[in-house]
């Protein structure tokens, strides 16, 4: 739910630090959870996230991917295609909990449990200003950076 603060959380981070929401206070934040490193969709997500990086940057808002894979294969993944942001891991799904995005989703006929892709917008207070939910990856990141220049 929008205009409600984002409790504050800590996870394991590209670059070898660990990202702080408390940390970030006084800027705009791009949270955007995508299900797994290395697939189409979220390779292209994140691609458009690199490309708009400077338009983000210029709006005062730092970008933020989070999946459910380790450190190690984000490290490889931001590598490949020269992602100017970190990846968190939240292997534990403690953020992916608090912001509900876990879903049953079916891949192939069967059921699976996995990360509906999502992108939230964090004011630099701290609040929730907007949230993105069953994201579809073309114009998506043109519409979030559209908001972002709002705030």
């Amino acid at each position: 739910m929008p205009n409600r603060p984002v409790k504050d959380f800590s996870l394991p981070s590209t670059g070898g630090a660990a990202f702080k929401l408390s940390d970030q206070r006084g800027k705009k934040l791009v949270l955007y959870f995508y299900p797994k490193d290395n697939t189409p969709g979220c390779t292209t997500e994140g691609m458009r996230f690199r490309d708009l990086h400077p338009d983000f940057r210029a709006a005062g808002c730092e970008v933020f991917g989070i999946s459910r894979d380790t450190v190690r294969s984000h490290e490889g993944f931001k590598s490949k295609l020269g992602f100017p942001f970190d990846l968190l891991s939240d292997t534990e799904e403690f953020v992916c909990g608090q912001f509900g995005v876990i879903k049953m989703k079916s891949m192939y006929g069967k059921k699976v449990r996995g990360i509906e892709r999502s992108t939230f917008v964090i004011d630099g207070k701290g609040v929730l200003a907007r949230e993105w939910r069953g994201v579809k990856v073309p114009g998506h990141v043109e519409e979030v950076l559209d908001f972002v220049k709002t705030l």
